[in-house]
């Protein structure tokens, strides 16, 4: 498709002596040509990138350019690095939008007589990127049913999904990995319309990081799933996938950094294994969202505690709370500084200096709240029993949201 579509707009530009460039629909450019005059940072981010800012993106569809139906003009906003304006016409087969040609201003108006040549070169693309996109429906069609069947419960469809997978040349052998992600959103619905086209974007980003047939990937209501086959696997190069991810994520979401999440799983020796990997990145990201320390990208292997806990079923994690810390946490709600002063003073292994410095007090004070802890509580600080069983409690509080 690539060099159909290179070899049409080259030939439009040829023909109107001026540049021209091809985007597909969320404005990822798909095809250019030389530039004739002068251009601006956005063109520049676009060929370097393959697309452009959320902010562009907005400005192009505040334009209208989403119901035009013939040229229309995008107007230049610096601030936004759009020295030159647009001359853009919607590429569509029927009423399905699929792309936008574009012209750049800095190369004169659009003449009367040229206009046929670019309603055509549209109507070409349009033709070509449907017919694209129903092959790459049937492929993705049947990724996404093997991918299901990948991360079943059953192991006779794993096993076979697995070998189908590799016979079908969907992905390759070799060791792999899921990661997981997810958008913070009511944990009683699925993701909302954005929400879900923003996670397909984000894993389509991640996808087009690695080499061809090397991932698969899967939407689910609530998650999205990444698994790739990592020859070699090195931490390092997983880590900084999992965070392009996330930033995209969050980008394409419009959402805070911190309301995204992403998990990694452990590497698997091959794809019969991807399911608990997945489960492992699953657990990850929820650990991860419901506690809110350990940052938006988490690898399994770090939950610590947390990933041991949190095996364990909430009610009973909720049942086996030290009664003492129940009645802080409810004397401490809305305020939480005895809360936070216990686990600050048990963080740092009961170091009274270390303690205080963190929480920007005088150890008068710290000592202080650690008696009144002790009062309420009904616990020994000084006994390494109960400061275990209060440590614990407080990572059981974080990941049963009493805290």
């Amino acid at each position: 498709m690539a060099s159909e579509l290179q070899r049409l707009v080259d030939s439009l530009g040829a023909r109107l002596g001026r540049s021209v460039a091809l985007d597909d629909v969320s404005i990822r450019l798909l095809a250019y040509t030389a530039h004739t005059g002068e251009v601006d940072s956005a063109r520049v981010e676009s060929i370097m990138r393959r697309r452009v800012s959320p902010e562009v993106v907005a400005h192009i569809h505040a334009s209208g350019a989403l119901a035009a139906q013939g040229l229309f003009t995008v107007p230049a906003m610096p601030e936004l690095g759009l020295d030159v304006a647009r001359v853009g016409m919607a590429v569509r087969h029927e009423r399905s939008l699929l792309g936008f040609l574009w012209l750049l201003g800095s190369d004169g108006p659009v003449k009367d007589k040229d206009l046929a040549a670019v309603r055509q070169a549209a109507e070409s693309a349009a033709l070509t990127l449907h017919r694209e996109y129903l092959i790459g429906e049937l492929s993705r069609g049947r990724e996404r049913e093997l991918v299901r069947d990948l991360i079943s419960a059953d192991p006779r469809l794993r096993d076979d999904a697995a070998q189908r997978l590799i016979e079908e040349e969907l992905i390759t052998a070799g060791p792999v990995r899921a990661l997981v992600a997810t958008i913070t959103h009511d944990q009683s619905r699925p993701l909302g319309e954005r929400d879900r086209l923003a996670l397909t974007a984000g894993l389509d980003h991640a996808r087009r990081r690695l080499p061809p047939r090397t991932s698969i990937h899967l939407e689910r209501p609530d998650h999205g799933i990444l698994i790739l086959v990592q020859p070699v696997p090195v931490t390092a190069e997983i880590d900084d996938l999992a965070a392009a991810l996330h930033r995209r994520l969050a980008a394409e979401s419009g959402r805070t950094p911190q309301e995204c999440w992403v998990g990694i799983g452990g590497h698997q020796p091959g794809l019969t294994g991807a399911h608990r990997s997945h489960a492992e990145a699953r657990q990850a990201a929820d650990v991860a969202r419901i506690i809110r320390v350990l940052g938006p990208v988490v690898s399994h292997s770090n939950l610590g505690v947390y990933g041991l806990l949190a095996e364990l079923p909430t009610e009973r994690l909720g049942h086996s709370l030290h009664p003492g810390l129940r009645r802080l946490l409810d004397h401490d709600a809305g305020h939480d500084a005895l809360v936070t002063t216990l686990e600050t003073f048990l963080d740092h292994a009961g170091d009274i200096k270390r303690t205080a410095a963190s929480l920007c007090i005088h150890r008068a004070s710290l000592y202080y709240r650690l008696r009144r802890i002790e009062e309420i509580a009904s616990v020994d600080l000084s006994s390494g029993d109960d400061r275990l069983t209060l440590h614990l409690g407080l990572k059981i509080a974080r990941l049963t949201s009493l805290r």
